[in-house]
């Protein structure tokens, strides 16, 4: 541990760079997702190794992981989408409150905790991480279909719960909560302005600008938030929303080219987010405590989350609940959310550690479900085939009828 210790700085990050890009990718063949891989190398590095501490290289990189991972999820929203499935999406929206409710007034007198605290902890329970999910949707087997009801539903969903999140943690007084209401409804104001202004000044004169002005805003709107007490993802996530609204008047910022820079920028920096995370575990986290009242959270919550879904979709589509489960195991990582929320309950309302390490386990084996049940192809792939493929087939076949008779 010494000798690493004693390792250049250069060295040092060079060592970091190969573990966080080769090492996850060597064990995704196996279903565990890089981010949980990027935590644990985290942990290695801070509770075995004793490295990284403080780091404020490593800190930067973490803060453009996670601000480009909600600028990405801003950016994915599609209003249009949304709209047209409203009925369902609020259908959906008001289980998801009602689970939130539900799960706060259980938490409060469980864990001891005050109001606002009991419901951080619900949030970081029950809130789909949906930048890690639509990162993740690629590797699972899960048709096109379930594919956009995945995604609208974690959108809508994460919507919600930064406004709960706002809500809770300005809430502290009135005067707190109006305060933070009015500075946020500032920057909500003048980004478009922003943006005009981009559009008119830079652009023509600029051409190809465009990526580096929004991951530039979303960084400063990111830092503006987190001045507000309610972390980075706040500004970034709005940011992405401001982007869409200027989807004619600025077409190369929500184009696919632009969704897959940010997305790339992302999945480089988001790793750095992970092992930051990592780093900040403490021994007393893990205790037998701790470790038991995460997977008794797993198993009651992962089930009732997946059957919340479920039950929905059947009563309200009639879609078999085969399907509504596959989309609520893939629902099911709270990743970012819980992490994020985990540093807000330790730092401003002293958790225990218990309860923190809960919190941990919680997330990481309920990221790790999807990856294992929906590995496979979903039951029926193989008519999942190009229409020119099984026109075809379908001619080949009459003909070969045609032939026999």
């Amino acid at each position: 541990m010494n000798r690493l210790q004693d390792l250049s700085p250069e060295l040092q990050y060079v060592g970091l760079l190969f573990l966080l890009f080769i090492v996850p990718r060597v064990l995704q063949r196996y279903g565990l997702p890089t981010a949980v891989t990027s935590v644990g190398l985290g942990a290695l590095a801070g509770l075995g190794l004793g490295l990284f501490h403080e780091d404020h290289t490593v800190e930067l990189l973490a803060t453009l992981g996670i601000v480009s991972l909600f600028l990405f999820a801003g950016l994915e929203v599609n209003l249009g989408e949304l709209r047209r499935e409203l009925p369902v999406l609020s259908q959906h929206i008001a289980v998801q409150l009602g689970l939130f409710v539900g799960v706060a007034f259980l938490v409060r007198p469980l864990f001891g905790l005050e109001f606002r605290a009991a419901a951080l902890v619900s949030l970081a329970l029950v809130t789909p991480s949906t930048g890690f999910i639509l990162d993740s949707l690629a590797s699972l087997g899960v048709t096109d279909r379930e594919r956009f009801w995945i995604k609208s539903k974690a959108i809508a969903t994460e919507i919600v719960a930064l406004l709960v999140l706002f809500v809770t943690l300005q809430s502290s007084s009135l005067e707190q909560l109006a305060l933070s209401v009015g500075v946020l409804a500032a920057l909500i104001a003048v980004l478009p302005l922003v943006f005009r202004a981009f559009a008119r000044v830079v652009v023509p004169y600029a051409p190809k600008s465009e990526f580096a002005f929004l991951l530039m805003i979303a960084v400063l709107c990111a830092f503006a938030t987190r001045k507000l007490g309610v972390y980075y993802l706040v500004g970034a996530f709005v940011v992405g929303l401001t982007a869409q609204r200027f989807r004619e008047r600025l077409p190369a910022i929500t184009s696919e080219q632009m969704l897959h820079a940010v997305e790339m920028f992302a999945s480089f920096f988001v790793p750095f987010y992970f092992f930051r995370a990592g780093l900040h575990l403490q021994r007393e986290d893990f205790g037998w405590n701790a470790l038991g009242t995460g997977l008794l959270l797993l198993l009651s919550l992962a089930l009732v989350r997946v059957a919340a879904v479920a039950i929905h979709r059947r009563i309200a589509l009639r879609e078999p609940v085969r399907s509504g489960m596959r989309i609520g195991v893939s629902m099911l990582p709270t990743l970012v959310f819980t992490l994020v929320l985990a540093d807000i309950l330790r730092e401003r309302f002293g958790i225990s550690a218990t309860l923190f390490g809960a919190l941990i386990v919680y997330t990481l084996a309920n990221t790790l479900i999807p990856s294992f049940v929906l590995r496979l192809p979903p039951r029926g792939y193989d008519s999942l085939r190009a229409p020119e493929v099984a026109l075809l087939e379908s001619q080949e076949e009459k003909v070969g009828g045609g032939g026999g008779n």
